[in-house]
């Protein structure tokens, strides 16, 4: 009994150190689990901004190149934060908007790769024909060269045959 009794009490020492570390995880978890429903609610509001765009063209108030004309124009203005923003590829992997690099516009990424060898396109096409989800990937941040972590969220926008996403990096 006294045995036992020590260990109890040694237990009672030794385990609020061990619990410190994972004390921290709580709150970086919670952080990330934030930042993952900010970019989802985004996400949507951005494809909700398209539907109204397309509900024109439905309604013949333009063609529907002028409303993809529109919605990409508009995606590529929208904002949120400091540095959030939203890209668009086609359900083909062609880029109709990326923060306005002209570089990227316009071209197929569907063979694109990350340094890990991450097809992140075909993993936002994938993702998105399914109903929406996340995708973890590396991407260069705007006016850096390094590859860095990133999560982001996507979901089509089936009128347009545009997969919309926004993310953030680790």
């Amino acid at each position: 009994m006294k045995r036992l009794l020590m260990t109890a009490c040694a237990l009672f020492l030794i385990v609020p150190f061990l619990c410190v570390p994972a004390g921290a995880q709580p709150e970086k978890q919670k952080n990330l689990l934030s930042q993952d429903v900010l970019i989802k609610s985004e996400v949507e509001t951005a494809v909700s901004m398209l539907q109204a765009i397309f509900a024109k063209h439905q309604q013949g108030e333009m063609t529907l190149e002028q409303a993809k004309k529109l919605g990409a124009d508009l995606l590529r203005e929208l904002k949120y934060g400091t540095d959030g923003y939203f890209w668009a590829d086609t359900t083909e992997g062609v880029n109709v908007v990326l923060y306005g690099r002209k570089d990227v516009e316009g071209r197929n990424r569907l063979e694109d790769t990350d340094q890990k060898g991450t097809f992140y396109v075909k993993e936002f096409i994938s993702k998105a024909k399914a109903g929406g989800g996340y995708v973890d990937y590396l991407f260069t941040k705007k006016g850096q060269t390094a590859q860095q972590q990133k999560r982001s969220y996507v979901l089509l926008f089936e009128q347009f045959g545009w997969v919309v996403g926004s993310g953030y990096y680790r």
